[in-house]
């Protein structure tokens, strides 16, 4: 009878109590497994709870394994050098105190084993916890090395338990962006940012191969988002920082040198980006190219084959291409031959309303500043800018016109589309073709800006106000088109509502307070009438 009734004591027990229980329990186990090696075999209960259905049963086991196997490490109780099988051990000529290390060994790897696989659990706290449990196996590993080498190109860092635990991060199944997230604090460390990249490089390129090329975006999504998430120092001072210690300084060790990480990050964008991608992640890559992955590259040109295919395949990718195109251009010396002709026909109507417009114009306003550029092509850009203004949103005619304006300042041949002479007899036909893709033979220069003289009658009085400007010389300093790039439509309506009026409105200077009173001469004239 007493098993029955120590089971109904059991669960009797609130969860909050069980779960109380639980953690004293696991503590007390470690404790007793450290103190006397004869209680060995409790770590079976250890990796039992870590398997438990529970949550907070396997996060308190994952906390036990940790206290036990870190310490373990520590005492150097685990095993060294090539682990032989269990069975051939325990059976042969091995000291007592050698079966142990052993027998712990292999426990060991069944831990980080089971905290692999969890790695994948539904639930994140249990992820979050195996991740961190796994980080601190790694710096206990790099600490007290479980294998005897000497000095190698790995030095003693653990990088094949790194290289499981990115295997674990790049899920094809199960979307890590969270757990990747957390893993950022990892990277900030300079040798597991560099095996964390290795690692990239070797299963991408595994499971590319693997699936015929073709990958499911959830892979290629956690891919992205954990490369997305490493950034590199800018200067070979800032890389100081190391989970695995040097005890003596090697030159030939890669981790400590910024070209080696600078290589490394290049191959691995390189080694993602030369297999296909969904439209969203090719916006993605092209969003943060510019600021976090170009200046972090040690040849940056190489970047130049992927944004010249992202630039031709039109809408926003092309535009979000422009960022990347403009510091390889501007800063590199790298020549595209028909870049001003695809971004004269990236001037459609659809780039009004696009999310990136703002940037789109800033970019263009940069590449048309040149004083060199020839006349036929600015005078191109502006007709066709005033053209699509006709059916533009008010808050894109404010950022048009500006535009326009700072065009004829910077060229001041383009003032003849201005100032046309005309003759009795001439045709009323705008010989400027809007479909010719070529601006050098659109006409341009044989037209004029008459669009914006139709502006000038336009309903929203701010746009009229703006147009209006051209009929009186432009004044010589430019337009600084960037205070009105992100205007927002319900920003201007914010703007008309909120002016205020004047609802007292004066008849005279002075206020007259005694009209018509008797007495008064004035009145005494209305009553004599």
């Amino acid at each position: 009878m007493a098993p029955a009734k120590k089971r109904n004591v059991s669960s009797a027990k609130t969860p909050e109590l069980r779960a109380k229980t639980t953690k004293i329990d696991l503590n007390d186990k470690v404790e007793c497994i450290l103190k006397n090696r004869k209680n060995a075999n409790d770590v079976f209960d250890l990796l039992e709870f870590l398997q438990s259905e529970k949550e907070k049963d396997v996060i308190s086991a994952v906390s036990s394994c940790s206290k036990l196997f870190c310490t373990l490490l520590e005492k150097k109780w685990l095993f060294r050098g090539k682990l032989p099988a269990e069975e051939k051990a325990l059976s042969g000529n091995y000291s007592a105190e050698e079966k142990y290390h052993i027998f712990m060994r292999h426990r060991y790897n069944s831990c980080v084993e089971i905290l692999l696989d969890l790695l994948s659990h539904d639930v994140y706290n249990i992820k979050e916890s195996a991740l961190c449990c796994l980080m601190q196996f790694a710096a206990g590993e790099g600490q007290h090395p479980l294998e005897d080498m000497d000095w190698s190109e790995h030095y003693r860092f653990p990088w094949e338990l790194i290289q499981k635990v990115v295997d674990g991060l790049l899920s094809q199944t199960t979307d890590n962006s969270m757990l990747i997230s957390r893993y950022q604090e990892f990277l900030e460390m300079e040798d597991v940012r560099f095996y964390t990249m290795s690692s990239i490089c070797r299963g991408v390129g595994r499971v590319m191969k693997k699936n015929q090329w073709a990958v499911a975006p959830i892979y290629q999504n956690n891919v992205f988002t954990l490369m997305s998430n490493i950034s590199l120092p800018s200067q070979q001072s800032e890389v100081v920082n190391f989970m695995v210690q040097q005890e003596a300084k090697h030159d030939d060790w890669k981790p400590a040198k910024l070209n080696e990480h600078k290589r490394l990050f290049e191959k691995m964008w390189l080694g993602f980006l030369k297999h296909k991608l969904p439209s969203g992640m090719y916006k993605q890559v092209l969003v943060i190219l510019h600021d976090s992955i170009l200046p972090h590259m040690s040849k940056p040109t190489m970047m130049f084959d992927f944004l010249t295919a992202a630039y031709e395949v039109g809408g926003a990718i092309s535009l979000l291409a422009l960022n990347g195109l403009f510091i390889l251009i501007h800063q590199h010396n790298l020549d595209y031959p028909d870049f001003y002709k695809k971004l004269y026909n990236l001037l459609e109507p659809s780039v009004f309303h696009a999310k990136y417009r703002a940037r789109f114009f800033h970019l263009a306003n940069i590449f048309l500043s040149s004083s060199h550029l020839p006349v036929y092509l600015v005078a191109a850009f502006a007709k066709r800018l005033a053209r699509l203004a006709l059916t533009a949103p008010p808050t894109a005619i404010l950022i048009v016109l500006p535009f326009i304006y700072n065009l004829i300042r910077r060229h001041p041949s383009c003032r003849i589309l201005i100032h046309k002479p005309s003759a009795e007899d001439e045709v009323l036909e705008d010989p400027y073709i809007m479909d010719e893709e070529d601006p050098g033979q659109c006409h341009a220069l044989e037209s004029s800006l008459w669009e914006i003289k139709t502006l000038q009658k336009h309903y929203h009085p701010d746009v009229s106000k703006t147009a209006l400007m051209i009929n009186t010389p432009l004044p010589e300093k430019e337009v600084d088109i960037n205070e009105v790039l992100e205007t927002t439509t319900y920003e201007l309506m914010e703007r008309d509502l909120k002016q205020t009026q004047n609802k007292n409105i004066p008849l005279e200077f002075e206020t007259a307070s005694q009209l018509l009173r008797e007495g008064d001469v004035l009145g005494q004239h209305f009553c004599l009438n």
